[in-house]
């Protein structure tokens, strides 16, 4: 648990809120816990349209606000009454963006319980570490992938498995026509051969149970410090641990990033679209919970890949936001339709999750006549930390200003604070940082640190205090004894025409130590594939030597996350399996 200590002074950055109307000074938490702050907004947008569902054919489902608010108060009824579930009980939520996932998701928080988010594509391996290491009792499972059911239930401790369908809630034609061709199209419907529930068949038992009675008695007294969800986190770089995210750290987070973007909102007015995954910290944080909270309009899309089953949602619906990544912005900037007629209606797009290629930023405002405001976080800080200020004052490169109530240090390797413009380890103190891992006192000492963060990643930080992202300190390269940020060389090499993708790593190097490796995936638009010479000439003309890339190999595709970040810990095992087999 971090410990309160003295505030530091100055905050450089105070200046930057003034110049973009951003209230300095985060007001008192607005409400005890998520699920008052659910409630408020359904009460509050009771008949505005909360989620709409689109598949790639442009079929959709939809639900009220007043709709959510009933059938997540069925869901928590279910869990507590029909299922027995105590307070604080463990339910682990394995959907993707789909109807059924804000129903399920604020069932748990109303009936006290904690929110296990799990990646629907997990392999069951995953599952059994997860949900093991979490304690889950019980499951809302998609049914596309019940085939793994057997081997987790075996040997975990899974009680209760409710099974949902993408198109839950969807009208009765568009919900045949889907199922239709899940079933006997494309075969992606496994018998489910586990004791289950359907979540039609839990909402109606819920209801049932529940009666004339509110669900309120389940969460109103709960408090800031209590567990709201374990978001697991490390699956880029080790063993997947579960960060504590109390009902405080989401409440805060919510008004932070609120308070950083409210100039450009208007409550009961915004459209939000919806690709990244709702089971990540970005999407649950800032789309599920953040544009709730104003009344918006959530387009969700249960799978994003290819981008063109985007489109259907973005030429439909009147979208004002976007969240994503910058391998998201890209691929949609390299697809005709949406060159052919960007969205009419938008206001800004937030980026986070890896670092935004400046060449992806200046294309996409001009493609789109808007900016993309890139911003900083972590699972760890639930997950803002830094976003730059719409208001005025964005810095193309920078990862923008604190959030209000956050404090930021760059420290160095000796632990000393360092100056303005010189790189340090990026230290986070404030109300969104999570309570701890998961029975894991060891990984959160080495975190935790005297009430500070300590997030591993390196920035530099300007007078003004705006900082920009250097690179994650274990994904520095040594050559010669030369610091080498990854980031930067890819940020070059992907201003190339002939560039789609790229992702740089450190190899052994018997003359320097490391050397530069550069994985390339090439524009298909483009009339030829970039050759190595090529690629060395262009950062020739923007890097130092130390920094050119040694080796270039071309790729059809980079490993990557479910949300799009560059899997650099694939790419390093293969390195390493390639450097084994030639001795």
């Amino acid at each position: 648990m971090l410990t309160p200590t003295v505030p530091l002074s100055p905050q450089p950055w105070r200046a930057a809120y003034a110049a973009a109307g951003i209230v300095g000074d985060l007001p008192p938490p607005n409400h005890a816990s998520l699920a008052a702050l659910v409630h408020s907004s359904c009460v509050a947008y009771a008949q505005q349209i909360a989620y709409t569902c689109v598949v790639p054919n442009g079929m959709n489902g939809s639900l009220t606000y007043a709709q959510v608010d009933a059938h997540s108060d069925a869901f928590a009824a279910y869990l507590r009454q029909t299922l027995k579930l105590p307070p604080g009980a463990r339910v682990a939520v394995q959907l993707p963006n789909s109807l059924g996932y804000p129903v399920v998701a604020f069932g748990i928080l109303k009936a006290g319980c904690v929110l296990v988010n799990t990646n629907p594509l997990y392999t069951p391996s995953e599952m059994l570490h997860q949900f093991k290491d979490a304690g889950v009792e019980a499951l809302v499972l998609i049914d596309m992938f019940a085939d793994k059911l057997p081997a987790v239930m075996r040997d975990t401790g899974l009680k209760h498995v409710i099974v949902a369908r993408v198109t839950e809630f969807f009208p009765a034609v568009p919900n045949l026509v889907v199922r239709g061709v899940q079933r006997f199209w494309s075969r992606v419907l496994p018998p489910i051969t586990v004791p289950h529930v359907r979540l039609a068949a839990a909402l109606a038992q819920g209801k049932a149970a529940l009666g004339a009675a509110s669900v309120k008695a389940y969460w109103g007294d709960l408090k800031a410090g209590d567990t709201a969800a374990l978001q697991y986190t490390g699956g880029t770089t080790g063993v997947a641990k579960g960060a504590v995210l109390s009902h405080g750290n989401l409440v805060a987070n919510v008004q932070q990033m609120l308070a950083m973007g409210a100039t450009h909102m208007t409550p009961g007015k915004e459209c939000v679209l919806t690709a990244l995954p709702l089971y990540h910290i970005f999407a649950f944080t800032a789309n599920l919970l953040g544009f709730l909270s104003i009344g918006a309009r959530n387009i969700l899309i249960p799978s994003p890949r290819p981008v063109q089953n985007l489109q259907r949602a973005v030429e439909n619906y009147p979208v004002t936001w976007i969240t994503g990544v910058n391998t998201l912005f890209n691929a949609l900037l390299n697809e005709e339709w949406f060159l052919a007629y960007p969205p009419k209606h938008l206001k800004a797009s937030i980026a986070g999750g890896t670092a935004l290629h400046g060449a992806v930023a200046e294309r996409w405002a001009a493609v789109t006549g808007t900016p993309i405001a890139e911003g900083y976080g972590l699972t760890e800080t639930s997950p803002v930390v830094s976003f730059n200020p719409l208001g005025g004052g964005a810095r193309l490169g920078s990862i923008g200003i604190p959030a209000p109530g956050t404090e930021v240090r760059l420290v160095s390797d000796d632990g000393a604070d360092v100056k303005a413009g010189e790189a340090g380890e990026i230290w986070v103190r404030g109300p969104q940082v999570m309570q701890g891992y998961w029975n894991n006192p060891g990984a959160s000492a080495d975190i935790l640190r005297d009430g500070w963060l300590a997030t591993g990643d390196v920035a530099v930080m300007d007078e003004a205090g705006f900082m920009r992202i250097v690179d994650r300190k274990k994904d520095l390269i040594l050559v010669s004894g030369f610091n080498v940020y990854p980031n930067e060389i890819e940020d070059v090499i992907a201003r190339m025409d002939a560039v789609l993708e790229v992702a740089v790593i450190g190899i052994p190097d018997g003359q320097s130590g490391e050397a530069v490796r550069a994985y390339v995936v090439p524009n298909p638009e483009h009339a030829a594939a970039p050759t190595a010479a090529q690629i060395a000439e262009h950062c020739r003309k923007y890097l130092t030597g130390y920094k050119l890339p040694k080796s270039v190999v071309l790729r059809d595709e980079l490993p990557k996350t479910p949300i799009g970040k560059v899997l650099r810990k694939d790419l390093k095992a293969e390195v390493r399996a390639e450097f084994a087999a030639r001795k």
